[in-house]
Parts: C-alpha cells; structure tokens; sequence
C-alpha cells in the first residue's frame, strides 16, 4: 500500500518503480531451458515511457522545492498562549510572593498573570509554513519582526533587556501597593541616560539624583511633567544630588514636537521600602505582570481574601502610582487565562481595540486604567456582588 504526498507518489513508491528492470535488462540473456511462454511473458512487459519517467523526478523536484521553502526563515514574530502563574500560589516549591519583615496573611483564590510565547526574530527564526500555520490559526498573532524587536536586537540583548523590564516592574508593583494600602515608603528619581539632543547635555550626570525643581520636591515623574508644563518651557532650577553633594543647574527644557517640554532625561525611581517583598518566578520576563504583582501584594500583606476565592486573571504594566498601562499579546493573554480556569479578566484600558471581538466565551473582561480600580473589580466579585456593571471594554 502507498501514500501519496500533496498527489505526488511518495519517496519510498517512486524509488520502488524506478528500481524494476525494464525489458531484456536482465543478464546474459535468455536462461538455458527457459519456456517459450515465460520468455513471451517478458516480451510482452511494458517499456517505461521516457516521459512519464521525466514527470516522476519532476514531481520529485517540486516535491524537494516545496519543502525546501517551506522551511525557509521569514521575518516574522509569532505570539502564542502562554501559561498563568497564581501570584498567591507556589512557584518551584517556593511562594511567587514572599513578605518578610510585615505580616503577611494566606490567601485563597487566583490572581492570575498571563503570559506570551514568542517565536521568531532573536528567539531563533520562523519558517514560511510556522508563520502562514500561526496565520490560520485563531489563537496566534504573526507580527513583522520589527514591531516587536529594535532591528538587530540579539538574543542575550532581548533577554537582558526582559529581565530588567520584570525587575523594574516588581518594584513599581510594590510601589503601587504600598501606595494604595496608604503604607509610606521612600522614592526618588535617578538620572539613567540622556536622550539624542538632550536639553540637559552637560548638565546632568548618569546617576545624579533629581531632588527640586524650580524648589519643589520631585517625588516622581509627575512633578516634573507638570511643572514644565505650567512653566511653558521657560528655564528651570534643578537640584541634584552628584556623588552625595547638592549641584544647581538652570535648564532650559525642549518641545518634543508634541506640545510637551521636557528635559531629555531617561529616569529610573529608587525605592526605600520599610519591609521586603520577594517575587520568585523563573523563566518569565518583560513588564506586563506588574499589575496582578501588585494585586497579589495587597491580598498577602492584608487579612482576609481578596478575591473570595474566585479565578481572576489579568495583566497590565504598573507605575509607581497605580497606572495601568498597555501590553503586548493582549488576544492570547485571554485565552491563555480561560484556559487556565479564570472567569474573570482585568485587561489595561488602553488595549481596548484589541480586546473588542476577542474575548473567549466564559470569560468576563473588566476594563481597568488604575490598581484602584483592579481591586475594586477583585473585591467586588469576592465578596460576591453583581459584576455585570463594571466597565468593558465595548463600553469603552
């Protein structure tokens, strides 16, 4: 019995013909004492037209073709369903969310992080069939690489570059918490790197730490935003602390082509936080777990069960001040946590577009732009009130 191959007879077939002697191929002629019947028998075998011969390698050319570019790399990314993580279970053997130096209190439930599989671009190339596969398939998204990854982006340099985004973003979720939970902390803001053109070029250092500007306390971001924005891009006082003295710079801030002034300076916050909250949680990177980080803190540092024992998921980068922000792979982060077991997803506002149409059945998303608003989502369906009436995202 044979297969065939997209209508082409297989390797093994083809290779079983090619192989049967043709007419007076055989040795030495006839066989002493052979019959005449035999030798008419053989007489009368078909010869192999030349042509159908040329069709068969043919056929077994375009077959190697076929294959041949079918595993050819093209530039694409493909993003898959990854697995969650209970940010109030085990990960390893080991909590995901560990507070020492604070009580901390068991908690019941789910809170969820979701996450990607990315194949292509630094992860190792994808072939033309993977990607026009992914492309059929509803629960993938095939992305041109560049939308994903800063051309010649290696792969230690994206691996690098996701595991400072889930560092930063595990501080800012505490940061956020201990904000919401009214629990005071110390923050400042240091200087990481000058922009191209920077209006600050000589004038602030790597590592100088921001203290006043125009001789109010810069405690985040927002001050400094708005105080350029009242001022209207008139020069401004800068205090900074260099190497433990206090420096005065006068700066004179940029338009950023938007209408915003601002100053070219990259930023990173220093947290001082009066306990110690470990996160442990292998193998998974980037910035988009901040939020359900923050939720899981609020739950384990506080008594009682947020979520009343319900499956929520969600995802959403996370500020300092409790500002969810958008995320990659929003479509498969809903079915990932679906899948997972989840009623109930928090999705960033921002990713509304993407969320309308593509929420899987079973699954109630809640549209969120604050950790304020997240909690009041989770403790709502803990406490078992009506959920029909938090905002979505096709009421956006």
């Amino acid at each position: 019995m044979t297969t065939t191959r997209g209508g082409h007879p297989s390797e093994d077939h083809a290779a079983e013909l090619l192989s049967q002697p043709r007419s007076g191929d055989h040795d030495g002629g006839t066989a002493a004492g052979e019959d005449a019947a035999g030798g008419a028998a053989r007489a009368h075998e078909p010869r192999r037209s030349p042509r159908v011969s040329a069709m068969m390698v043919a056929g077994m050319a375009a077959l190697g073709l076929g294959i041949a570019v079918g595993v050819l790399p093209v530039p694409y990314v493909i993003e898959s369903p990854g697995p969650v993580y209970n940010t109030l279970g085990q990960g390893q053997g080991t909590p995901v969310i560990k507070v020492t130096g604070h009580e901390s209190y068991p908690a019941a439930g789910n809170l969820d992080l979701t996450t990607v599989y990315v194949d292509g671009g630094p992860n190792g190339p994808v072939s033309i069939l993977s990607a026009f596969s992914a492309w059929l398939d509803k629960s993938k998204s095939v992305y041109p690489v560049e939308l994903i990854y800063p051309t010649g982006t290696t792969k230690e340099e994206a691996a690098e570059q996701s595991a400072v985004a889930m560092t930063t973003s595990q501080e800012n979720a505490v940061a956020s918490a201990l904000n919401e939970l009214k629990i005071p902390f110390g923050q400042q803001l240091q200087a990481a790197g000058l922009s191209d053109g920077s209006a600050s070029a000589g004038k602030i250092q790597q590592d100088d730490v921001l203290k006043t500007i125009n001789g109010k306390d810069i405690t985040s971001l927002a001050v400094i935003q708005d105080e350029l924005a009242a001022t209207k891009g008139a020069p401004a006082t800068v205090v900074l602390e260099r190497d433990g003295r206090p420096v005065t710079e006068t700066i004179t801030p940029k338009d950023n082509g938007e209408g915003r002034y601002i100053l070219g300076v990259m930023l990173k916050y220093l947290f001082t936080f009066p306990f110690d909250v470990h996160i442990s949680l292998d193998k998974v990177g980037g910035p988009s777990a901040g939020l359900m980080f923050s939720l899981g803190i609020i739950d384990t540092v506080t008594p009682g069960d947020l979520t009343g024992g319900k499956h929520i998921a969600g995802t959403g980068t996370i500020t300092p001040d409790g500002t969810v922000g958008a995320i990659g792979g929003i479509v498969q982060k809903m079915q990932g946590a679906r899948a997972g077991g989840a009623t109930m997803f928090l999705a960033p506002a921002e990713n509304c577009p993407e969320v309308v149409g593509h929420v899987p059945d079973g699954l109630q998303v809640v549209k969120v732009a604050k950790l304020a608003e997240a909690r009041s989502a989770v403790e709502r369906a803990g406490s078992g009130g009506d959920t029909s009436g938090l905002p979505t995202c096709d009421n956006n």
